[in-house]
C-alpha cells in the first residue's frame, strides 16, 4: 500500500510523542543505501573509505542496490528507492540506515513509502542532511520517528573532520533516554535576528532540515507541523532549525513565507538558522540582501530568532536529533544545545 493511498491530516496525531531509536553498538549492521542521490565511479574511492571507517567503528555494512548508480539526478526511480528504503526501515536485522549524503529529489520516495507499517515498527538511527531532511521530517510528523541530522557519511573519513562535527559518532552511540550536549564550534558566534544581546534560553522540540527541501513540504501532510505540536502537548512546541544551501534572497524569503502561511511557526518556542551556503556575491547583491530576507519574513515572529548556528552545509555542524526535547541557551554569541532523547 502506498502512503498515497493512505495520508491523513490527523497521522501526525496519531503517531504520538516521538519516537526514539536504541544506540548503535559494535556488531550492528548499518544499512548504506541512496534514497536521493547515488555516487558515481569518480566517488567510489571517498565512499569506500566512508565504508571502511564503518567497518573500523565495528560495524556490519549492507550496500544498497542503488548506490553506486546515478542517472538523472537520483540513483534509482522514486518507487524502486521507496521499496529499497522501506524494505531497510523494517529489517529488524538492519540498526540503522545512512545514506552517503543528500541530493536532490528525496521528494520521489514520500508517496511510495508505508507510513502504516512504520507506525508500527521500531524506530532505527536515519541519518543524514540536506536533502535527507526531506525524509527525516515526515518520519517525524507522520509517524512520530526521531532521526539525525548530521555530517553525512561521505564527509566522515576526511582527516580534516573538524571535533563538532565528529560528535556525530557519540549521537550514534546514544539512544532513547540518552542525553547529548553541543557547545558551538569555537571560532564561531551566534547572532540575534533582532540584533539582541539579552541572554535567552530557547526550550522546545527540534523540528526542521534544509529549507532548500523541507519548505515543498509546507501545505501538505508530509509537512504537517501544527499537528505535530498538537501531538506533542505540553513542553512540545516546536523549535524550528533551517539551513539554507543554494536559496538566493528572493527564494528565502519566499520559501520562509510559504512556511509562515502554513502554520509552521504558530506557538513556536524558537527559529534557528544555520550558516547560509550561498556565496556571498548572491546573498548580498543588490538592494534585497539575504539578510533584509530574514527580516522580512521573520522579523514580526514573537518567538527568538537565532542566525549562524552550526547547522548545514558550512561546517561545522552539530548532530541534531529531530523531535527530540531540547533546551538552548544563547549568550554573549555563544550557543549550547542541550537534547534529551525522550
Amino acid at each position: 500500500m502506498s502512503a498515497a493511498s493512505t495520508v491523513t491530516a490527523a497521522d501526525a496525531v496519531n503517531a504520538g510523542r516521538p519516537r526514539f531509536p536504541r544506540a548503535l553498538r559494535p556488531g550492528d549492521t548499518v544499512a548504506v543505501m541512496a534514497p536521493s542521490s547515488g555516487v558515481r565511479p569518480a566517488m567510489h574511492e571517498r565512499l569506500d573509505a566512508a565504508l571502511a571507517l564503518l567497518r573500523a567503528k565495528g560495524f556490519e555494512v549492507r550496500e544498497g542496490r542503488s548506490l553506486r548508480r546515478q542517472e538523472q539526478g537520483a540513483s534509482a526511480s522514486g518507487p524502486e528507492r521507496a521499496a529499497e528504503l522501506m524494505a531497510a526501515l523494517l529489517d529488524p536485522t538492519v540498526a540503522a540506515v545512512i545514506p552517503p549524503w543528500g541530493g536532490e529529489l528525496a521528494i520521489e520516495v514520500l508517496e511510495h513509502l508505508d507510513f502504516d507499517r512504520l507506525r508500527d515498527a521500531p524506530p532505527k538511527w536515519f541519518s543524514g542532511f540536506s536533502d535527507l531532511s526531506t525524509i527525516q521530517l515526515p518520519l517525524l510528523v507522520r509517524v512520530g520517528w526521531a532521526s539525525l541530522h548530521g555530517p553525512n557519511l561521505m564527509q566522515l573519513a576526511d582527516p580534516a573532520l573538524d571535533a563538532v562535527s565528529a560528535r556525530i559518532f557519540d549521537a550514534w552511540a546514544s539512544g532513547a533516554g540518552a542525553e547529548l550536549a553541543q557547545p558551538q564550534a569555537p571560532g564561531t558566534v551566534v547572532r540575534a535576528l533582532d540584533d539582541g544581546a539579552e541572554p535567552l534560553t530557547i526550550e522546545g522540540r527540534m523540528i526542521g532540515g534544509c529549507l532548500d527541501s523541507v519548505s515543498r513540504l509546507a501545505g501538505t501532510p508530509f509537512g504537517d507541523v501544527r499537528a505535530f505540536r498538537a501531538a506533542c502537548g505540553a513542553g512540545g512546541r516546536p523549535i524550528l532549525f533551517f539551513e539554507v544551501a543554494e536559496l538566493p534572497p528572493f527564494e528565502l524569503a519566499r520559501a520562509l513565507h510559504g512556511l509562515r502561511l502554513a502554520g509552521w511557526f504558530e506557538d513556536a518556542a524558537g527559529v534557528v538558522l544555520g550558516r547560509s551556503a550561498v556565496p556571498e556575491a548572491v546573498a548580498s547583491a543588490g538592494d534585497f540582501t539575504e539578510r533584509d530576507a530574514l527580516r522580512r519574513a521573520l522579523g514580526g515572529l514573537s518567538c527568538p530568532v537565532l542566525l549562524d548556528v552550526d547547522i548545514g552545509h558550512v561546517a561545522p555542524q552539530w548532530s541534531i536529533v529531530q523531535g527530540a526535547s531540547t533546551r538552548l541557551h544563547w549568550a554573549d554569541g555563544r550557543l549550547v544545545l542541550e537534547q534529551r532523547l525522550i
